[in-house]
């Protein structure tokens, strides 16, 4: 993808009228013009004038009219200025447009020294004389007026900028004007005794400071509604990802960006919830590390009766817990229609869209982002594997004579329908990406999850099972994977199919509630890790994974004793528990402060409903207990 794509036209524009009169005083233009005028973004007439002309300072002016014109008149074909004179050939004639790239490059220009707003025309008091206009000032130059005294001014024949735009080079005040242009402040705009938050200020309309631990950044609100790198450190003048900023501060282990990334000690996650941010879900760009945990040289295969995961990042407690106490009516008409657009067709989408699809007697989840045609792109996930479209319908045994188009089906149509529809973009041949081409790495990395299947979260640094699709971080897997075993080139088998392997050789005795939950939990370890990990991996939105005080301020004065799932997981690893019904009380913990807590909030309150059913089910299926 072109870098420049990621750059919003206002701020190309924005540099491009910064960098005017430096691109003007390049030596030798000729090069230059010429590859704006293959690219019609500069009329003929002009450059047929500026090629006879012959001397330098009439040159540099000639181009700076072109400029000028260009970003009067073509600012909207910006992007193509910036593409045609940013080739190789060119930058290696003209060292300006090689800084100039590389300060858009490596986004350095988010520092610049904002400039005071742009003044279109003089204001002037009553009774002087007014501006000549256009049509006067190209008279006077055609009779090339000879006495000394007379000159001739230029206006501005520039469009009214729209709202925040700022002045650049070509923006001049004239002798007589009296009244200054309004300059940009960088302190409060607010008199004495009001109260405002920094991100309604217009100052803040395109970015937003922000803090994680000690690191300090800037963040881009439009990066972030796309879902790229929006943050920008200050010190590295690098830009990262929430999570890989979140990272680079030391809190990786809070696993929630939008609670430990702040704006003025407010998280982000409350500024999304509130309307003031956008944010979708964060594509991985980076593959997993290959690793191992447990030692096995058997071969299992791992079938289970799990819904398979159409992973969603919105996983914001703040907004589920908090929702009962806003109203409706503060979601705008503009946010539910880019909502509905983005739900259209691809049921969860948060920047990665998915789809359930079935092949006669199999069903499985097609992730967009894998998809690349029906034989390449493993695309399809099953409980088992992922697969690619074609091998999906071979696994099903579909003994037609229709394609994979046809015989896939997504709601009831085949799956032509997407790829009609552009849902779905099949590569072209000759397509050299690492779906289309994988080396040997791509193809392994293709086996797992690009996600942790309990925080669903990307990161570098996953944990990938040898006998089932699932990846994990270290710390997400009970039990916790030691950077001590992680060398070891064994089989590795996560806690899922360990337990699955070994359900055969438990007792199969019907048992009682009550004789389990007494027993030394010691004996039940792995059935005790495999519960709470199932249980995570069913909270979708990950709503009862992270401690509610850190974002429910009056969370305290209704809940005495809180209970979330990572402080159930952090006394499984230290072995803090005692009996199974230990456990069992904390889990139940849970969702009897989410009963009490959201009793106005129905939909909160049915999510922990449906959740404590799946625990009491496999609570009862895992320990064989009847009652």
């Amino acid at each position: 993808m072109d870098p420049l794509d990621f750059l919003e036209s206002e701020e190309l524009l924005r540099f491009f009228r910064c960098h005017k009169t430096e691109m003007s005083l390049m030596e030798n233009p000729q090069t230059f013009i010429s590859q704006l005028r293959d690219h019609n973004l500069m009329p003929e007439d002009k450059y047929k004038k500026m090629s006879r002309m012959k001397s330098k300072d009439n040159k540099r002016e000639a181009l700076y009219d072109v400029l000028d014109w260009l970003e009067r008149e073509r600012s909207q074909h910006i992007k193509d200025f910036w593409r045609c004179v940013l080739k190789e050939a060119i930058l290696n004639n003209y060292p300006t447009l090689r800084l100039l790239r590389n300060r858009l490059m490596d986004g350095s220009f988010h520092f610049d020294i904002q400039l005071p707003e742009r003044v279109e025309k003089e204001k002037t008091d009553e009774g002087k004389g007014k501006e000549p206009s256009d049509e006067e000032e190209e008279d006077e130059g055609e009779k090339k007026v000879k006495s000394a005294k007379k000159r001739r001014k230029k206006t501005s024949k520039n469009t009214p900028d729209e709202e925040g735009e700022q002045a650049g080079p070509s923006s001049s005040l004239t002798p007589g004007q009296k009244k200054k242009s309004k300059k940009i402040c960088f302190y409060s705009p607010l008199k004495k005794g009001e109260k405002s938050d920094i991100w309604t200020w217009g100052i803040y309309k395109g970015q937003l400071p922000v803090t994680c631990g000690n690191l300090t950044g800037i963040l881009n609100r439009g990066r972030l509604a796309k879902g790229e790198k929006c943050i920008l450190e200050e010190v590295h003048k690098q830009w990262f990802t929430p999570t890989e900023f979140e990272r680079l501060a030391g809190k990786a282990s809070f696993k929630n960006w939008k609670l430990s990334i702040r704006c003025m000690d407010t998280p982000l996650g409350k500024l999304i919830q509130e309307g003031h941010l956008k944010s979708v879900r964060y594509k991985g760009g980076c593959k997993k590390a290959k690793k191992s945990l447990f030692p096995s040289s058997d071969s299992v295969t791992v079938s289970e009766g799990e819904d398979d995961e159409d992973e969603n990042e919105e996983c914001d407690l703040d907004k589920a817990s908090s929702s009962s106490k806003e109203s409706s009516s503060d979601v705008t008409d503009e946010e539910e229609e880019m909502e509905e657009e983005e739900q259209a067709g691809a049921g969860r989408d948060g920047g990665k869209k998915v789809f359930e699809v079935t092949c006669g007697a199999i069903t499985g989840t097609l992730y967009e982002k894998r998809f690349a045609s029906g034989t390449r792109g493993k695309s399809i996930r099953t409980e088992k594997s992922w697969m690619t479209p074609l091998e999906f319908m071979e696994e099903a045994s579909c003994h037609t004579d229709a394609s994979w188009r046809k015989s896939i089906m997504w709601e009831g149509e085949p799956l032509s329908v997407l790829i009609e529809t552009k849902a779905l973009s099949i590569h072209y041949l000759l397509c050299k990406c690492s779906l289309c081409k994988p080396d040997g790495k791509d193809l392994e990395n293709q086996r797992n999850d690009d996600e942790c299947f309990i925080c669903k979260n990307e990161d570098k640094e996953l944990v990938e099972c040898d006998h089932c699709p699932r990846s994990f971080h270290q710390t997400c897997h009970l039990p916790h994977v030691e950077d001590a075993i992680l060398g070891d080139s064994s089989p590795w088998m996560c806690t899922f199919c360990v337990f699955k392997s070994n359900q055969g050789y438990y007792y199969r005795d019907d048992l009682k509630r009550e004789a389990v939950t007494s027993s030394q939990i010691s004996q039940h370890m792995l059935k005790c890790q495999y519960l709470l990990l199932y249980l995570w991996s069913a909270d979708k939105e990950q709503i009862f994974a992270t401690n509610p005080n850190l974002y429910l301020k009056d969370y305290s004065t209704v809940i005495q004793s809180p209970m979330w799932l990572g402080s159930v997981a952090d006394k499984l690893q230290d072995q803090l528990y005692q009996t199974v019904g230990e456990f069992v009380s904390d889990i139940q913990l849970i969702f009897t402060n989410c009963a009490s807590y959201n009793r106005e909030n129905a939909e909160i309150l049915t999510t922990g409903n449906k959740l404590k059913e799946i625990f009491d089910r496999e609570f009862k299926n895992v320990f064989n207990i009847c009652e």
